[in-house]
């Protein structure tokens, strides 16, 4: 082992000192699930007002919808007490703001190899892509209609969400 982590491991003691969720059902006890980007500059608890065990949150580049996502709602409807789904992309996201070309060339300059074979999710058109999602969501055969599917903005700028589909 490597002291690259001791930093992390000892605020992971720090935390521990005082944790709260030993037990924990592991159920989402506001009944929500969230599909978000990977960018660190969104809370997804603290955007929406919520606190450790009120949701699912599944995070990825761009905040699709894939099929792994899908997988992760279907689990939280049917087992986890998700009732509302909330599909939320974020404002100056590199995965809308570039080219597949463009990502892939800025990889390869760092990694010192070729990226053209690796895939990433670019978004063309993010209220496009966000409306397909949520259609995804909501059309899919394991998820009822009793559950409230919504797709929002978040603004990295401001914190606000923006309700478009």
């Amino acid at each position: 082992m490597t002291a690259d982590f001791d930093d992390l491991l000892a605020a992971n003691r720090e935390f521990a000192k005082d944790f709260a969720l030993s037990g924990f059902d592991g159920v989402a006890h506001a009944g929500i699930a969230l599909v978000t980007c990977m960018d660190s500059r969104i809370d997804p608890l603290g955007m929406l007002g919520l606190k450790p065990g009120d949701a699912k949150i599944f995070r990825n580049p761009g905040g699709r919808v894939t099929e792994q996502a899908l997988e992760a709602l279907v689990l939280g409807v049917h087992l986890l007490n998700v009732r509302r789904i909330l599909v939320v992309p974020h404002t100056r996201c590199a995965m809308a703001s570039a080219t597949l070309e463009e990502v892939r060339a800025r990889v390869a300059a760092s990694a010192g190899q070729d990226a053209s074979w690796q895939t990433f999710s670019m978004v063309a058109d993010q209220e496009a892509a966000l409306r397909d999602d949520v259609h995804k969501v909501r059309t899919h055969p394991l998820i009822p209609d009793t559950v409230a599917v919504g797709g929002f903005l978040y603004d990295v700028d401001t914190g606000l969400l923006e309700q478009l589909a």
